[in-house]
């Protein structure tokens, strides 16, 4: 079985609540739920929280919450694979038979079934161990200047400042929005980018929201792509 997980604790200090904060009209977290949903490479949603709160929002938008996540894993700090192997670690003792586990992280409204199941092809062709979308810089990175006190300009690379940007190789960043995962990678010590294969997607597919201007700009691009009228 092919599930995701969802892990989505209370506490947020650059947007409050944000992972069940209203966004166009129905909660945060209904976004990737919805799209695990209508997958067709996943067969059960699962969410992990600390939150008596967000389990009943999840459960009421379609996922199901059999545990509420321990604080030593609710903190600011704890990374998401500990967090994602004690899910899965909880669940093989339910009798559950799980082969990949996709982590969507909430707080990405952005994130559409189409994705998930795109990534998930290109990572079971290629027998990965993780794979994730990647998006490409704008700027070639080899390029990448600094400032001082006095907003003097300096090359990170100096070799490169002479060099023309179609001359330097692509590079790319972690989407920040959802990982697939082969079960024994997530309950292995294996880091996920370092042991997967990355999926590239266009810059306007997704917004890794930090802070309001990241929000009210994945609001318009979800009114331009037609997908927040969402059926409950």
């Amino acid at each position: 079985m092919n599930i995701a997980i969802i892990p989505a604790r209370l506490g947020s200090k650059r947007i409050l609540k944000k992972n069940i904060k209203n966004f166009l009209g129905k909660p945060m977290l209904c976004y990737p739920i919805n799209a695990a949903n209508k997958s067709k490479s996943i067969e059960k949603v699962f969410v992990t929280t600390d939150s008596e709160e967000i389990k009943n929002i999840a459960v009421k938008y379609g996922a199901s919450v059999p545990f509420i996540r321990p604080k030593e894993l609710s903190d600011d700090i704890t990374p998401t694979k500990p967090v994602i192997k004690h899910a899965v670690q909880f669940l093989i003792k339910t009798g559950l038979k799980i082969n990949n586990v996709c982590c969507i992280y909430p707080c990405t409204p952005l994130v559409l079934a189409d994705h998930l199941d795109n990534v998930y092809n290109e990572f079971i062709t290629l027998n990965s161990y993780f794979g994730y979308p990647i998006l490409k810089y704008d700027h070639p990175v080899q390029r990448a200047i600094t400032l001082d006190n006095f907003k003097n300009i300096k090359f990170v690379h100096p070799e490169n400042e002479l060099k023309r940007t179609q001359d330097l190789q692509d590079t790319f960043h972690d989407a920040g929005q959802f990982y697939w995962g082969k079960k024994d990678a997530w309950l292995s010590d294996k880091k996920m980018h370092s042991n997967g294969i990355g999926v590239e997607f266009h810059s306007m597919s997704f917004v890794d929201i930090d802070n309001e201007n990241d929000w009210r700009r994945a609001e318009l691009i979800k009114r331009s792509m037609g997908e927040y009228k969402l059926e409950f």
